[in-house]
């Protein structure tokens, strides 16, 4: 009887035992989708966007990218996951400054309280730069409040820690980073000076929802248009527009943001 362990397995248990064929050829369904839900386009990168989606697959035990996709319309935590991985968010202090410097220079002559939008945030920098530059300028902390939203749900927890590398402050002088920072083991720690006068939440533009998130002085969206075809960046631009208080307001976008 112990040469039974010996004998073949039945045809039952051999098709219940073999894996599962992976299938990760066609990501365009993936591509639309994921441009549907965020705007983003990949349609110069659709190699980046298969290698980027068939890592995220395989971490999870997702055979193909049909099951992906049937996954995604289901399960939200999911498609924040895909989100997270497949948005980038490498960013510095003082970026594209000049622009920082042309808001500065209207809050301080307007002399009003403002509400300031970054859209997107990324991890931060942009917003506490412009949080920093007000401060430098002798704007009173409590004369504004800065929103930076982000799709990024990591990127929105790195920016409410305020932790960075020394690559992210390269720009900004050693008087600011003692200002401004603590430095504890190679890392700059924002201080809450600056932190307090930040709000961060994680935010989709195109959502209906979004239109609750209210009005604002000025608004700044740079480097995100970039993602975006031509129509879609036409309907991120009115969508925008229509949060300004004054209608007059040029948002801020970036160098590279062209329509």
């Amino acid at each position: 009887m112990f040469f039974n362990f010996f004998k073949k397995s039945s045809s039952t248990e051999v098709e219940q035992t073999k894996p599962l064929t992976q299938n990760y050829d066609d990501v365009l369904k993936i591509a639309n989708f994921f441009k549907g839900e965020t705007g983003v386009t990949f349609d110069k990168q659709t190699s980046i966007l298969k290698n980027k989606v068939t890592t995220f697959c395989k971490h999870r035990e997702i055979c193909s990218f049909g099951e992906l996709l049937k996954s995604l319309k289901q399960d939200s935590v999911l498609k924040q996951a895909l989100i997270d991985a497949l948005t980038t968010n490498e960013t510095f202090f003082y970026r594209e400054f000049k622009q920082i410097a042309q808001l500065v220079d209207i809050v301080k002559k307007g002399g009003q309280k403002v509400e300031i939008l970054c859209a997107p945030s990324a991890t931060g920098e942009e917003p506490y730069s412009i949080a920093i530059a007000l401060l430098e300028a002798g704007v009173r902390a409590e004369s504004f409040k800065i929103f930076g939203i982000d799709i990024n749900q990591d990127a929105i927890s790195r920016a409410k820690d305020g932790v960075y590398k020394e690559r992210n402050v390269r720009n900004l002088s050693k008087e600011q980073l003692s200002k401004y920072f603590k430095e504890e083991n190679a890392l700059f720690i924002l201080n809450d000076s600056v932190k307090s006068r930040v709000e961060f939440r994680v935010q989709n533009i195109f959502e209906p929802s979004f239109k609750n998130i209210g009005s604002f002085d000025y608004i700044f969206c740079r480097n995100m248009l970039i993602y975006f075809d031509k129509e879609t960046k036409l309907k991120a631009k009115e969508i925008l527009q229509s949060l300004r208080k004054n209608k007059n307001q040029e948002i801020f976008f970036g160098h590279a943001d062209l329509f």
